[in-house]
């Protein structure tokens, strides 16, 4: 007789939920982030930056400790830059000479 919640396979559905992420999605994640990074240094860094670091972060695996790949933490290197650029930028506008220039 089946019970629910029961089965006699342990959990199967806690697979799908709580996967880590291995080589292949850290490194895209990584790559993500260089690419958001990059590209919010001409356009929507004050959205793109905070992206870069975040996937910057996930590709890192969240910590500090161990074997940082080198896209990861050009990832979130460049997204902190970014997102400071972009508050500087928006500072800059909003003072009444319209700009740091």
């Amino acid at each position: 007789m089946a019970s629910f919640g029961q089965g006699s396979r342990g959990h199967p559905r806690s697979r799908g939920r709580t996967w880590s992420r291995t080589g292949p999605d850290r490194a895209t994640l990584a790559v993500v982030g260089v690419v958001c990074a990059v590209a919010g240094f001409f356009v929507l860094g004050i959205i793109l930056g905070p992206v870069a670091v975040v996937c910057g972060w996930l590709a890192m695996g969240r910590s500090w400790a161990g074997s940082r790949p080198a896209p990861a933490v050009v990832a979130l290197v460049l997204g902190i830059i970014d997102t400071v650029l972009a508050f500087v930028r928006l500072a800059g506008a909003a003072s009444p000479g319209y700009g740091m220039f």
